[in-house]
């Protein structure tokens, strides 16, 4: 570790100071920095980090590292190897503590991590601001980063699929504060549809893709009257007026229904992810301007499995996400 560049992380009120490694591009922080980060002691650290590995949400080989460190034991300073972890665990034990601490430096990281990235090096902020001209600089370039992505050649095409994930990442860290905050908000949707789904309409796709797959006799085999009101529910109206007035929040909703009443014998998850790119796709939001998906399909099974698991009464927050992922902002 001893040619990686170090950058310091402070709070905002200016008490907590800490020592990152930036290597590989990504950072690295012990056990004990993470508790001093997040404000909580080592033990509840440790336990958060046994689910994360346990549960499958990261591998623990490819998100941990050892690295030589001196540390004071008593009078003697001791060379250690002591267990690191990186930005990805770094960031899955921040929401699990939910601190305003873990905020703050989610926050920081990704600003960290643009200029390492793509700058080629990590700065300290103090020093920065001294340098106003940097500054400057640094900010044009933020500014350019999702511009620069898709309106001008860059040095290969690496550069520029790096240029794409840092914007991306960008955008769900600010979905996932806004989620921890409760403040996510339906915004920058489109109301004009091009499209109605009908069931009858829906019944002949999902044919079409138990033709096309092969799929057992089962896939699709409804079992009630389910799958209808599921259809019939994203056109509801009250007073004269839609209770989903968008297309987005349509599209959504027909996620949620066809997921959650498990109409069906067998396929209720594929076929609720098949329709809902099947509606979205019909009303034109499937692709953005430049002809990309606006939802990844890791994205998509993602959500389609967390709806599946969701209680009733968390209904509207999975909503308003899956629109925060369709809508013009994505």
């Amino acid at each position: 570790m001893s040619n990686s560049d170090i950058v310091i992380y402070k709070s905002s009120e200016g008490k907590t100071e800490i020592q990152v490694k930036l290597e590989g591009d990504t950072i690295w922080l012990s056990q004990r920095q993470m508790a001093e980060l997040f404000e909580k002691d080592t033990d509840t650290i440790g336990l958060h980090l046994n689910n994360i590995f346990q549960t499958g949400e990261l591998e623990e080989k490819s998100t941990t590292e050892e690295f030589s460190v001196v540390q004071t034991e008593g009078i003697r300073k001791v060379n250690r190897r002591i267990k690191h972890y990186n930005l990805d665990a770094v960031i899955s034990v921040g929401y699990r503590v939910n601190s305003i601490r873990g905020t703050q430096f989610r926050i920081w990281a990704n600003k960290i991590l643009r200029e390492y990235l793509i700058k080629g090096y990590a700065v300290n902020q103090p020093v920065l601001e001294k340098k106003k001209d940097q500054l400057a600089e640094l900010q044009e370039t933020l500014r350019l980063i999702r511009a620069s992505a898709f309106s001008k050649p860059l040095s290969g095409e690496e550069s520029l699929g790096l240029l794409q994930i840092i914007s991306d990442y960008s955008l769900a860290l600010e979905i996932l504060d806004q989620y921890d905050y409760q403040s996510l908000k339906i915004a920058e949707t489109r109301l004009k549809e091009k499209f109605r789904l009908s069931y009858d309409e829906a019944v002949e796709q999902i044919n079409a893709v138990k033709n096309a797959y092969g799929n057992s006799e089962l896939f699709g085999r409804e079992k009630d009257k389910s799958f209808r009101s599921s259809i019939g529910a994203i056109y509801q109206t009250f007073d004269g007026k839609d209770l989903y007035p968008s297309i987005e929040e349509k599209a959504a909703n027909l996620l949620y229904f066809v997921t959650k009443n498990h109409s069906f014998t067998d396929g209720n998850k594929r076929i609720a992810a098949f329709l809902f790119l099947y509606f979205m796709d019909r009303n034109g939001i499937l692709y953005d301007d430049s002809g990309r998906k606006r939802i990844a399909d890791n994205a998509l099974v993602a959500l389609t499995l967390m709806i599946a698991v969701s209680k009733p009464e968390e209904k509207d927050t999975m909503i308003r996400v899956i629109v925060n992922l369709i809508n013009k902002n994505n």
